[in-house]
């Protein structure tokens, strides 16, 4: 980690609160009885400066607009982005989108708490699944059938909007998918992540005789090995971590490999790579692994340039570089392969703690840890602890109405 986990008193917490009114109004509907001022509240994790964390008092969201839902989160899953944002290095609040206190919380899962009046799809108590990208739905690249593009997008926990670490979150109907009920909501806070591996693989053309490397071992890496294994002749993993190449096997590879080892038994020997590590080395190793005529399906963000890469290559040995941006058309489709199997979450859950262990989770994800990747956080309130393989029980469910998180 660069820099410690600190936690924010109560008072400060509350004095950002007012400060973050617009992006969170209060509201009066289903209201919580805590209050700050007239202002009925809620419990959020929040970030508010670099590496300072606290689970605070937030303003609760307004009444739904006519088209939009309110849902009460259940499940919150973290990773490297949310950290980025932690650490204050992540690319949205150095381009001024983000900036603190916010938020966080893109990965996420829920039940409808109130609709609007206009919305048809869903009804109090639908489980459902947050799209983290919220289109306009009328600027040209809306129109054009881009919405990933779309010219005034916002994401949720990201920047212009807030986050669903929190107890409630309001998005507009069209961001909201249904949860099939096969589908628990451990495997169901997955979807994000997943769908961009979806996105990825279908625009890679994966099929029936691609023999698929997929570079990196953590959630991305993980899932498109699940999904390159259905689709593919074949896929091997590629990763640093000794523990991620197990489960890599878990999830179908026929091999993992380390990067060395991929790189005297594999070069030049696949149809189809994954840059899943967001590793910037990746990316070469990547274009070395691929045939001739081969294709690199970039999803990982690589934080730097890569030092080893020649465009010359691409010309010479006919790639093709498809870079991957997320998966905001095929949230049905994943979810529906969560729902057959195809894709499965629990092989890559670490670890489902409270919202009071917000600065515990994120030392997790940023210790270097080996084996599962994801943390997850739980706003419900009922039920046991429960934790996957690697990962601590923790107790269960919402703090007093005023906390602050737990000390780093």
């Amino acid at each position: 980690m660069t820099g410690p986990v600190t936690t924010g008193r109560t008072e400060a917490a509350d004095a950002a609160a007012d400060r973050s009114r617009a992006e969170a109004p209060a509201t009066t509907a289903g209201a919580d009885r805590t209050t700050v001022g007239a202002r009925p509240t809620m419990a959020a994790l929040r970030f508010e400066a670099p590496h300072r964390i606290a689970l605070a008092r937030v303003p609760r969201p307004a009444p739904p607009g006519p088209d939009a839902v309110t849902v009460r989160t259940s499940l919150v899953g973290l990773c490297g982005t949310d950290l980025e944002l932690l650490h204050g290095t992540a690319a949205y609040l150095r381009d001024g989108r983000a900036r603190y206190p916010l938020v966080p919380g893109h990965e996420w899962c829920g039940t409808v708490d109130e609709v609007g009046r206009e919305v048809t799809e869903f009804t109090p108590g639908d489980r459902v699944v947050g799209h983290t990208m919220v289109h306009c739905g009328r600027c040209r690249m809306c129109r054009c059938g881009r919405r990933p593009l779309c010219e005034r997008l916002t994401e949720v926990g990201l920047y212009g909007r807030p986050g669903a670490a929190a107890e409630y979150v309001v998005l507009p109907e069209r961001s909201l998918s249904r949860i099939p009920d096969q589908v628990p909501d451990r495997s169901a806070v997955l979807t994000e992540p997943a769908v961009t591996v979806v996105a990825g693989l279908e625009l890679a053309r994966c099929r029936l005789g691609d023999r698929v490397a997929v570079l990196g071992t953590g959630t991305i890496g993980l899932l498109a090995v699940q999904l390159a294994a259905r689709l593919g002749e074949s896929v091997d993993a590629v990763g640093i971590d000794p523990a991620g190449r197990r489960l890599a096997m878990r999830c179908g590879a026929r091999r993992a490999l380390s990067p060395e080892q991929a790189r005297a038994a594999g070069v030049a020997r696949y149809s189809l790579a994954v840059e899943a590590s967001g590793a910037a080395e990746a990316f070469a190793l990547g274009l070395d692994l691929l045939e001739p005529g081969g294709r690199l399906a970039v999803i990982g963000v690589a934080g730097r340039p890569c030092p080893d890469f020649d465009p010359g290559r691409l010309a010479l040995r006919g790639l093709a570089v498809i870079g991957v941006r997320h998966g905001l058309d095929h949230y049905d489709r994943t979810l529906r392969l969560l729902s057959g199997g195809v894709l499965t979450a629990e092989p890559l859950i670490a670890a489902v703690l409270p919202p009071s262990a917000g600065p515990e989770a994120f030392r997790m994800l940023a210790g270097g840890r080996s084996g599962p990747p994801k943390v997850l956080l739980d706003f419900g309130r009922t039920g046991p602890p429960a934790v996957g393989r690697g990962g601590t029980a923790k107790p269960r469910g919402l703090p007093a109405p005023v906390t602050e998180g737990d000390p780093a």
